[in-house]
């Protein structure tokens, strides 16, 4: 039997193994540890099907697993087997005349772009980093930067789930339909996601420009140079947490298509990340105190002055990945927290989330990205009931159980204001939340659990997220 630890270091949940009667040191740093059965790893179909047709034999419960870095114990169950997905990560097909993929679902979104841009072709949609599983963001739902292409779950043509009796079944959004929107956004509690086809778009080349400007300012500017600019197709923003410009100040960065194509070929190359120690400094510092952090604003509202008027093809601009976040440190961690508010919503939300953050100057609050995420409510659990802002904070917080304990009341307040204001907010993070706020934010959680007990009814697949928020 394995003892692991999850830690949540920068963007990152890690999982540590050590014997069950090795050294227990560190228990009392860890936020969510969690005792279990071993770890598997399927490289085939028919591996996969054995692991789940042997745990059906002996009873034992599952978790699937990819890159691991969902924060609030989706990945794992206590005392069950976790599925490690990350073997099965075979690009199957490009169909370039379809313009599709298809792959299995431990690939990353990184190994796609790879196979895909020399092609000329592009994802539509994925996360902002490009780290991460394609199971893992279908199970949770993600988003990234695209804004003309819907959701990642628009752009999933079928794919193919191996059930609780490892059975095949073949899903889309005109097959198995139920099952497909409790799938996408199911956190591994339906079963696996072995293969996916996804929609590509062509790759090009983007111009990048850059604006300054009060929160209050953003709703319209969004809308007049971003949303009604057909040539905008990708977007996101700041706002300040500096102490002299909190929550005030924002910058936004739009990429929008090159008038003149030509010089595509000269970008097209895949970049990898170089410019780590830079921001992973001034991060750094803004973890310390106020000082830190209007350096750390000052430094990235420079960086995005001298990068107005850079080209950049599509497929690089989905290239970023979070190496320079990572952090490790014995007594303290960092989370996420993601908030989504609707659009006209947005000005009077501001003051109101600041409202709260000012009368908790202990909570420490490091960056707040913002998205526009448009309406999609297909999945069961979705969080886009209409257009919306999605506000994603990195927080630095303690691990002992007071500094715990006053995140936990941080949040919920947070939550309860975006709740008011017609917003929902992401489950993947830490179990901060009440049950009473999920049904809130998700009114369809009711029907997520029905249909888990009636797809899965002996309980195979689990997870602690599944524990946490049942009815």
């Amino acid at each position: 039997m394995a003892f692991l630890y999850l830690c949540i270091f920068g963007l990152s949940v890690y999982v540590y193994s050590t014997q069950l009667n090795g050294p227990a040191a560190g228990l009392h740093q860890r936020l969510l540890p969690v005792e279990i059965k071993t770890v598997k790893a399927g490289m085939s179909e028919d591996e996969l099907q054995k692991i789940v047709q042997d745990a059906k034999a002996t009873g034992d419960v599952l978790s699937i697993a990819g890159m691991q870095h969902s924060q609030g114990g989706q990945t794992v169950y206590p005392n069950g087997i976790m599925i490690d997905m990350k073997p099965y990560n075979k690009i199957l097909a490009v169909n370039e005349e379809e313009k599709t993929v298809t792959v299995q679902s431990g690939a990353r979104w990184a190994d796609i772009q790879e196979v895909i841009n020399p092609y000329g072709l592009s994802l539509k949609v994925s996360q902002s980093q490009n780290i991460f599983t394609v199971g893992g963001s279908l199970s949770v739902n993600a988003h990234g930067l695209d804004i003309r292409n819907g959701g990642l779950t628009d752009t999933v043509s079928s794919m193919r789930l191996m059930n609780a009796d490892g059975e095949i079944l073949q899903l889309s959004p005109a097959e198995n339909r139920e099952l497909f929107y409790a799938v996408l956004g199911g956190y591994g509690l339906f079963g696996i996601i072995l293969d996916v086809t996804l929609q590509l778009i062509d790759d090009e080349l983007y111009e990048t420009k850059t604006a300054s400007m009060s929160y209050s300012d953003y709703p319209s500017y969004f809308k007049q140079q971003v949303q009604n600019e057909p040539d905008a197709k990708m977007h996101l923003a700041r706002i300040s947490i500096a102490p002299e410009s909190f929550m005030e100040e924002m910058y936004t960065i739009t990429y929008k298509s090159a008038p003149d194509q030509t010089p595509f070929p000269e970008f097209q190359k895949l970049k990898t990340e170089n410019l780590v120690a830079v921001p992973k400094f001034f991060l750094g510092l803004s973890r310390i105190n106020d000082a830190g952090k209007d350096s750390f604003w000052k430094a990235q509202t420079t960086y995005t002055q001298q990068i107005d008027g850079n080209f950049v093809s599509r497929n690089n601009v989905m290239r970023s990945d979070s190496e320079f976040m990572e952090y490790d440190n014995s007594r303290k961690t960092e989370i996420l927290q993601e908030y989504f508010v609707p659009v006209d919503q947005f000005e009077q939300y501001i003051p109101a989330l600041a409202t709260v953050l000012e009368a908790n100057p202990e909570f420490n609050l490091l960056n707040v990205t913002i998205r526009y995420v448009g309406q999609n409510d297909d999945a069961v659990l979705s969080y886009a009931k209409e257009d919306m802002f999605s506000l994603v904070l990195l927080v630095n917080q303690g691990t002992d159980t007071k500094s715990v304990q006053k995140t936990q009341d941080v949040v919920r307040e947070m939550i309860d204001v975006t709740l008011a204001h017609g917003g929902s907010y992401y489950l993947p993070y830490f179990g901060y939340p009440t049950k009473a706020q999920m049904q809130e934010a998700y009114p369809r959680t009711e029907q997520f659990f029905e249909l888990k007990d009636r797809f899965d009814p002996d309980h195979r697949f689990m997870n602690l997220f599944y524990e946490e928020y049942r009815p």
